[in-house]
């Protein structure tokens, strides 16, 4: 990787053998595997069985989980945060967990639009909610430093599952909790 980030200085007009490029493909290499870490990791190894007893059945919200990603289109990053809420059957997830779940489907290239269904879905499949719903925020620098060059444009994406999805009540409490307009 870092003779590939020594090419593209290269390609790109720059000298790597100057001063202050020297080291410039040893820190892009290292940038660019702490940026797509995620790619090795997994669900299970990263829950590591932090799922705890519990008799609630009421809505556990985690809200403005700071993200990172980058578009796997331009390799640019984009920047948000994500909601992600669920209705326990019984166990309780890590708070920390649900955290490092966004973080580790964050780090990888990928579209907004999957991100918020890998997350829906990892939370689905290791707590087996009731339901659960993600909602993403997030300024795409694809957008903002390129092509339209729109500063102020931010997507939203959303994935229901379960109750979120089928019943109007509990995506409501959902929105309403977050502050959304319904």
């Amino acid at each position: 990787m870092e003779q590939a980030f020594r090419t593209i200085l290269e390609q790109v007009g720059e000298d790597p053998e100057r001063e202050g490029l020297l080291d410039t493909p040893g820190r892009a290499a290292k940038a660019m595997e702490f940026l797509t870490k995620g790619y090795r990791e997994t669900l299970e190894g990263l829950v590591n069985e932090a799922l705890f007893a519990s008799d609630t059945s009421e809505m556990i919200l985690v809200q403005d989980i700071e993200l990172y990603s980058m578009c796997e289109h331009h390799m640019l990053p984009f920047i948000g945060k994500c909601h992600v809420a669920y209705l326990p059957t019984g166990r309780v997830l890590g708070l920390s967990k649900v955290a490092r779940i966004v973080d580790m489907y964050a780090r990888r290239l990928q579209i907004q639009e999957n991100l918020t269904k890998q997350i829906a879905e990892a939370i689905h499949s290791v707590t087996d909610a009731a339901g659960v719903g993600v909602i993403i925020e997030a300024q795409h620098m694809c957008m903002m430093m390129r092509g339209v060059e729109k500063q102020n444009s931010m997507m939203k994406t959303s994935m229901m599952l379960g109750q979120f999805q089928a019943d109007q009540s509990t995506r409501m409490e959902f929105l309403s909790i977050l502050g959304l307009p319904r």
